[in-house]
């Protein structure tokens, strides 16, 4: 099973059976914080045809999404998660419609406007993953106020993925070693792990995606590398905290064996 250290203070979650979309046979099941991944990371999917679904603008659901996303970070916080990752705005995002990325980037604005204060109030701190560089002038700065405001935040890292693409990330840690004239021995997992953004931060023990599709879309390749995957019909502005209560269940029922043996993990 899962392993975690998290604040006694943090309260385990419990499935509630008479509101659990899909039934469960037997009684009521808790989750312990060390059955809790360290490192959740979510791939947003379905806004576009959530919105579509209901004969509204793919905007609409973006925005719905938008709400996903502030009671998915506030149960994450509430039941200990310490690191959660969110694919916001990709790399390959820039080929959709420009109407679509300015409402995409004008939420991104509302959002870090009015999250400000909670992520202080909560103790979370923001950070980027991905090149902040890229993004217009007015969320750049916003985002980097942001990341400044909550950077003690003690209880958990939440990440945006923006502007992302882990291909670009791996380039970008190579291109790093060659600029400090590397030698071949001085690569190493923990040498390239420093040069990624998620630099100093658990590698994600499970990894979500919405909407049905199954593919990692070029998220966090080398991260996830031993992450359990969990994938779901439910578009992303459907995703509330009983959906999230049953992937992580879904997670700790699993056995994590790293290359061993059953009966290696189960000796210990």
């Amino acid at each position: 099973m899962t392993q975690q250290s998290t604040p006694p203070s943090v309260q385990p979650i419990a499935r509630n059976s008479d509101t659990d979309p899909e039934p469960q046979a037997g009684p009521q099941t808790e989750l312990s914080l060390e059955q809790l991944p360290v490192h959740l990371a979510i791939i947003m999917d379905g806004n576009g045809r959530w919105a579509q679904a209901r004969n509204l603008p793919r905007e609409a659901g973006h925005k719905a999404g938008a709400e996903a996303v502030r009671a998915v970070v506030t149960e994450c916080r509430r039941i200990g998660i310490r690191y959660l990752t969110l694919y916001t705005f990709s790399s390959e995002n820039w080929n959709r419609p420009k109407t679509e990325i300015s409402a995409l980037f004008t939420l991104l604005l509302d959002f870090l406007r009015q999250e400000l204060p909670r992520l202080e109030e909560q103790g979370i701190a923001l950070k980027v993953l991905g090149n902040l560089d890229g993004l217009p002038l007015a969320q750049r700065t916003a985002l980097r106020h942001a990341i400044k405001r909550t950077a003690a935040g003690p209880h958990m890292t939440l990440n945006l993925a923006l502007n992302y693409g882990s291909r670009a990330e791996l380039i970008r840690a190579v291109q790093s070693f060659l600029r400090e004239g590397a030698r071949p021995e001085d690569v190493t997992e923990e040498s390239l792990a420093q040069r990624l953004y998620t630099a100093g931060q658990p590698d994600p023990d499970l990894l979500i995606r919405t909407s049905g599709e199954q593919r990692l879309s070029n998220y966090l390749l080398y991260q996830c590398a031993y992450s359990e995957l969990y994938f779901t019909p439910t578009p992303w502005p459907d995703f509330d905290a009983t959906q999230l209560r049953m992937a992580l269940e879904a997670y700790a029922a699993r056995s994590r064996r790293f290359g061993k043996t059953q009966e290696q993990i189960d000796a210990h």
